[in-house]
């Protein structure tokens, strides 16, 4: 595949359609090149923080800074705190007063460790916890703390430091209590859920500001995700590989969900180029639609503070984010 099969103008020109103010912040970044500080990008960032879904999810805060209820960070699921403010950064959010204050919210579940809990601990015994599992869950808190620019605060660097303590060197990524429920079932020997999201959040730290150790748990995760062919960490009775299904099915937003894509996404960023992303890649092509654009078939609507997309239509989310991929892929 060339560029130019991939890269339809129009398609193109859909995704920079002012309508959709968070795409067209994205695209002009990730497909034209733009810097963040371009007057372009920035319109359309204005712009987002007008549009209905972020105008929605700010309208539900609490003026403590919280969603729903006030000492569980995660339930309901997909309306509560660390749900939106990850939906936030996604969609390209400013860091306002109110993100602000629900920033300093979800610090109050932070433990001694740096892991972070989905209950507020109400004892220092509590705070002591040493818990160390639901790394995808620090993940995206990652994720999003980095997006919003606190991967300076000394809270964060705790947090990193409390991933790399409990990184496996030897067979890379994290324990969990959820992974696997039979053991026989997979490859990894540590959650696959869990390190892809760690990788997408160590993909935001620019290179400079990277540890060593910090370095080769990205090597070793990375090359756990390439050795499993990005979705195909599954083993069969006969010891024969297979691909997870619901990776197959791409989405906007995943929240604690992953997919072939978003990994890719994530490799592409990291700047990755290697033979086994092959199949994931062709995945990725067979998805294209006859039109260029790529259909929205996983969703959290009807969940959320405001649908985004509609299920088996056209996904401007998940069309930007094939091209980049495949922008990436084919680009040496």
């Amino acid at each position: 595949m060339t560029a130019d099969e991939a890269f339809r103008p129009e398609v193109i020109d859909w995704l920079l359609d002012p309508a959709n103010p968070s795409i067209r912040f994205w695209a002009l970044q990730l497909l034209h090149n733009k810097s963040p500080t371009d007057p372009d990008v920035q319109t359309a960032q204005d712009a987002l923080m007008e549009s209905l879904v972020v105008k929605a999810i700010l309208a539900a805060q609490e003026p403590e800074g919280h969603w729903g209820n006030p000492g569980h960070s995660y339930i309901k699921k997909y309306t509560a705190t660390t749900h939106q403010l990850l939906i936030l950064a996604e969609l390209g959010a400013k860091l306002t007063p109110a993100i602000e204050r629900g920033i300093n919210h979800m610090f109050k579940f932070q433990l001694d460790s740096g892991h972070f809990s989905t209950i507020v601990p109400k004892t220092a015994r509590g705070r002591a916890s040493k818990a160390s599992d639901m790394v995808c869950f620090d993940a995206n808190i990652l994720y999003y703390m980095i997006y919003f620019g606190y991967l300076d605060d000394s809270r964060v660097v705790h947090l990193i430091d409390f991933l790399m303590d409990h990184h496996s060197s030897t067979e890379g990524g994290w324990k969990c209590r959820a992974f696997p429920i039979n053991p026989d079932s997979v490859f990894p020997a540590n959650c696959f859920m869990g390190m892809c999201k760690a990788l997408r959040a160590f993909s935001l730290i620019p290179e400079t500001q990277r540890s060593l150790q910090l370095k080769d748990a990205i090597r070793k995760v990375t090359e756990v995700i390439l050795d499993n062919r990005v979705y195909q960490y599954l083993r069969t009775s006969n010891g024969s590989r297979k691909a997870k299904v619901g990776w197959t099915r791409f989405g906007f937003p995943l929240f604690y969900n992953s997919d072939a894509l978003e990994v890719l996404d994530t490799l592409a960023r990291l700047d990755v180029h290697d033979e086994r992303m092959q199949g994931a890649i062709n995945l990725v092509i067979s998805k294209q639609q006859p039109d260029g654009k790529w259909l929205l078939k996983h969703t959290f609507n009807g969940r959320m503070w405001h649908d985004i997309e509609v299920k088996h239509q056209p996904s401007k989310w998940i069309t930007l984010r094939a091209l980049r991929v495949l922008q990436h892929y084919y680009s040496r």
